[in-house]
């Protein structure tokens, strides 16, 4: 009996934990980063990853171009891509193509740095399928500025065309605002998110340096080497990076299936920084560790409720708690959204939130083998 309460306290919490933090955060007198007139133009290398597809590459260069700043390289690694019609003319772009299929992303990092032209201060990470807000370099300075070493910015939707795409832009309002910032705001680190994101090139390089990583994940990687070396990373929300977001259901199931897979692969790391934490009272390791612990989303939502559906017959004291709790994450959810300004098509995407669940638990019978099966999503060029 007492493993049945125990089980239902370690789902249950994830229920009411993003509350609590809103709640931590409100009450946080952790300062804004602001302009401090340092004007200091740091070296950025912008390295751009591509796999297999080409065709967003274009329009990624032509957003990077446009951006309100001067001192910074931008480099294209076209793995496993045909780039026979790929042509840049402004010299600031070189265009780079491994010898041999690398299939990883942080080996089209390192590919990268190998081939920098100078030295260069900073290198922020953008994907193929991304667009680049003209004063996204800027708003990264605020925070190199106050001594921060990594940064993760926010990566909102380019459109919302479809029903899945408005679910997949609300889950980022949820993630950018909870696991972006507030934990931020409330002295622990912003979680990475694959790309939007900055880092001086030095720690990059010694973090990832001697790392062997296969498939997704290396952004889990790269964030438990930082908090582990107590570094905070700093989250830009100014800093913004438009994303493509899933377009049909076989590219969701293939896109979760690979996150799944990383959050259990990388679990562990979970673990080892709530105990260096403990052991080194860390409040930025201690909160990392414990927010890398919960599950994915919708994981902890099925259990939920299938946890109230039980003690309706069993307990129905407890059933109570758990409708109340489930009430909670809903009223939390909803505060992200407002938080971030939502687009009135997301909040009507958000009756088929069913649907959108039971296409991510088909994932999980994928995610075992996710990465042997496609490591990058594929975009439908319309």
């Amino acid at each position: 009996m007492y493993f049945w309460y125990f089980v239902q306290i370690l789902i249950g919490y994830n229920l009411v934990l993003p509350l609590l933090l809103y709640l931590f955060y409100l009450c946080s007198s952790e300062s804004i980063v602001k302009n401090n007139n340092k004007a200091i133009t740091y070296d950025y290398a912008i390295i751009v990853t591509a796999y297999k597809q080409t065709e967003l590459l274009p329009a990624v260069i032509d957003s990077i171009l446009k951006i309100d700043y001067k001192n910074y390289l931008v480099y294209v690694v076209a793995d496993n891509c045909d780039i026979s019609d790929l042509h840049f003319e402004d010299d600031r772009v070189i265009l780079l193509r491994p010898d041999v299929i690398l299939a990883n992303n942080v080996k089209s990092h390192f590919h990268a740095i190998k081939n920098f032209r100078r030295n260069h201060d900073i290198l922020t990470i953008i994907d193929s399928d991304n667009l680049v807000k003209y004063d996204y370099l800027t708003q990264l300075n605020l925070y190199f500025d106050q001594g921060y070493e990594a940064v993760q910015g926010v990566r909102k939707s380019k459109e919302l065309l479809s029903t899945l795409a408005a679910l997949d832009a609300a889950r980022d309002y949820y993630y950018h605002f909870y696991d972006g910032e507030v934990l931020f705001r409330i002295g622990s680190s912003s979680t990475l998110a694959g790309s939007g994101m900055a880092f001086t090139a030095s720690l990059y390089k010694d973090c990832l340096g001697n790392t062997v990583s296969e498939g997704a994940g290396f952004d889990k990687i790269l964030q438990a080497q930082l908090v582990l070396r107590h570094k905070r990373i700093a989250f830009a929300k100014e800093a913004i990076v438009y994303d493509e977001k899933t377009a049909n259901s076989e590219q969701l199931v293939n896109q979760r299936a690979r996150w799944i897979n990383t959050w259990f692969k990388y679990l562990g790391y979970g673990i080892k920084i709530l105990i260096n934490g403990i052991t080194t009272f860390n409040r930025n390791s201690f909160i990392f560790g414990f927010i890398l612990l919960r599950p994915p989303l919708f994981i902890f939502l099925i259990l939920s409720v299938i946890f109230l559906i039980i003690n309706i017959f069993i307990q129905p004291i407890l059933a109570i708690f758990w409708l109340i709790a489930i009430g909670i994450f809903i009223l939390s959810f909803y505060i992200a959204l407002i938080k971030g300004q939502a687009d009135k098509k997301i909040y009507q995407s958000l009756k088929n939130i069913p649907k959108f669940i039971f296409l991510q638990v088909i994932s999980l019978f994928y995610a075992r083998k996710a990465n042997k099966k496609s490591i990058a999503t594929t975009h439908i060029i319309k």
